[in-house]
């Protein structure tokens, strides 16, 4: 595992004291302390040369963006059907 002699730093990290509790659980059911679990995440990270998972705005899901493009036809179909009296002469 780790060198005897291998120092060790600190890392604080600020977190909701919700998700810090959802996530002590979590890992404490997987068998890994907080402390663990993090480091596994850093480790990967390295590995990877970046984060071991895709990270996205779930704004941009492919439900969002049909639903999206499903009320700009709406509305450019609701536009192109109005009188155009209103222009000016």
């Amino acid at each position: 595992m780790q060198d005897a002699q291998e120092q060790q730093a600190t890392v604080s990290v600020k977190v909701n004291p919700t998700d810090q509790q959802l996530a002590s659980e979590l890992f404490d059911h997987l068998g890994l302390s907080l402390s663990t679990a993090i480091n596994i995440f850093i480790k990967k990270s390295i590995a990877e040369g970046g984060m071991p998972f895709e990270v996205k705005d779930p704004f941009y899901n492919t439900a969002n963006q049909a639903e999206l493009q499903r009320r700009f036809n709406k509305l450019n179909r609701n536009l192109s059907r109005q009188p155009q009296d209103n222009k000016p002469d």
